[in-house]
């Protein structure tokens, strides 16, 4: 599904040299190759403040925490996606309050954000599902209409532009309150371990989420706030600061991708295929998934794997149907789109290193399927 092999023989050099300054100066936590990348990274997105921490799970548990969100407030999110985001709610004995998502786009459907708030609401945690920006313009206005924290979980989107109806854009993960993204292997900008970070634009949260991520401390044994140990490491900044200044090289490469495979399935009866948007820069394809309909996806799975193709389901449970997460609130009516997606989606080899080679015995294989 992602080649990192391919990857890293194209910046060996670079990627080398950053790991072996980390190893010379021994500074292996909090160290300057860490700072760099915070300040990189700000510059990049345009964002006030990047505070790096672990991995994407706690990114996003940590901003909840800096927002001091309580016991029984609600927190609506996606239904369709992995369960770090329900998870770090649970967690924090916050109430989940899953919500069915868009045909179309597979993010969170804003109609449903609509029916679900309640006087015990307080935030809305959108997913950037697989590289896809969610509509942050309809959601900031529904937050700003019922007073609600936006924590957006930009896990899959790092990248990503947001375009607003007066023509502005802004990068997924910092149009929130606060925005979460996780560095693991296989994202577009992954380290060579787990790393983690949150933005935001706010100054006093910012000086919050500092704290939180080392025990609570501004200064060394004064714990001001609760916290956790929860920082990223040197040498997985290093890793990320060497790939910072390719990944929009790298976006491109999976949206070009995207296009060859779109152009080589789209009108094919038994698939829908992700649209392309050829004006924007929304979709920076962390997976290239399809849906398959009136056909067996789970038999075209697995002829694909018979030809040596890795493909996925991303993902075959709906966050409502998972043991941890069932409650008497939902009911299946709820969940038509989530219901139907989790029975048909598939996801495809995407990663910076496709060639032409590959994406035509893919896609010939996908249809041969068909035949």
């Amino acid at each position: 599904m992602v080649d990192l092999k391919s990857q890293y023989d194209k910046i060996a050099t670079t990627v080398n040299a950053s790991i072996q300054e980390v190893l010379d100066n021994t500074a292996y936590i909090n160290g300057p190759q860490v700072h760099s990348f915070q300040k990189n990274l700000e510059e990049y997105l345009g964002v006030k403040h990047v505070i790096p921490c672990a991995n994407g799970t706690d990114a996003l548990q940590i901003a909840m925490m800096g927002l001091g969100l309580q016991p029984g407030d609600e927190v609506i999110t996606a239904d369709f996606t992995f369960a770090a985001t329900v998870e770090v709610i649970a967690l924090l004995q916050l109430t989940p309050v899953l919500v069915d998502v868009d045909m179309v786009n597979m993010n969170i459907s804003i109609d449903a954000i609509k029916k679900a708030i309640t006087p015990k609401t307080k935030a809305i945690v959108p997913v950037h599902l697989f590289g896809r920006a969610a509509n942050m313009e309809a959601i900031m206005q529904i937050a700003r209409e019922h007073n609600l924290y936006v924590i957006e979980d930009n896990a899959q989107a790092i990248g990503a532009n947001c375009k607003f109806s007066d023509g502005t854009k802004k990068k997924a993960g910092t149009i929130g309150h606060a925005g979460a993204t996780s560095f693991f292997p296989s994202k577009n900008l992954g380290c060579y371990g787990d790393g983690g970070a949150i933005f935001t634009n706010d100054d006093d949260l910012a000086h919050t989420l500092r704290g939180i991520v080392n025990h609570g401390m501004y200064v060394r044994y004064h714990h001001d706030v609760v916290g956790v140990n929860s920082r990223l490491d040197s040498i997985q900044a290093a890793v990320l600061n060497a790939k910072l200044p390719l990944l929009d090289q790298y976006n491109e490469a999976r949206q070009a991708a995207a296009r060859k495979y779109t152009a080589a399935l789209s009108g094919h009866p038994n698939i829908v295929a992700p649209t392309i948007c050829d004006i924007c820069d929304c979709h920076v394809f962390h997976q290239y998934t399809l849906r398959i309909i009136n056909a067996n996806r789970d038999a075209l799975m697995q002829h694909l794997l018979d030809k040596g193709i890795p493909c996925a389901i991303y993902y075959p449970i709906p966050l409502h149907s998972q043991k941890a997460y069932r409650d008497a609130r939902y009911n299946e009516t709820d969940f038509p789109v989530t219901n139907q997606l989790v029975q048909e989606v598939i996801s495809l080899p995407m990663h910076t290193e496709l060639d032409d080679e590959q994406i035509k015995f893919i896609t010939d294989s996908v249809k041969e399927f068909f035949k």
